[in-house]
């Protein structure tokens, strides 16, 4: 990969893992606005530990190991794909009249994520070498 292509992964790898791990506050420490959503979706507090705890791992991927960056953009993004789904079948795009800041972040970090995926798909075992 040239420089001009590290470069952008670098920068779409710590996007997503800003916005993973600034949620992680909200979800870890329970807040009103983290609950009511994983309440409305019937996962509390479960889904909402159990999903913060994805996130996490996704983002130490995406920054720590490098040779496992692939990874935690696959996971990133299938993590993300799951909150999509929910903000457009039962959440809504804004919820609790945030103007659809969740909504916005997590298809910022759909983008960031498959970027990364697109950048480090030479990584991936078994198929890589064929992508």
């Amino acid at each position: 990969m040239n420089k001009g292509k590290k470069i952008a992964s670098w920068i779409f790898q710590i996007i997503a893992s800003i916005i993973l791990l600034q949620t992680l506050y909200f979800k870890f420490s329970g807040a009103p606005e983290s609950k009511y959503i994983f309440e409305t979706l019937g996962m509390e507090p479960w889904g909402r530990i159990g999903s913060g705890v994805v996130e996490l791992f996704a983002s130490i991927l995406l920054l720590f190991i490098p040779r496992l960056n692939w990874l935690g953009a696959l996971i990133g993004l299938g993590t993300i794909s799951g909150a999509i789904l929910f903000h457009l079948t039962t959440l809504g795009i804004q919820v609790q009249n945030d103007g659809g800041l969740l909504f916005t972040l997590a298809i910022i970090v759909f983008i960031s994520c498959l970027a990364v995926l697109v950048f480090k798909r030479k990584q991936i075992p078994l198929i890589g070498n064929k992508l």
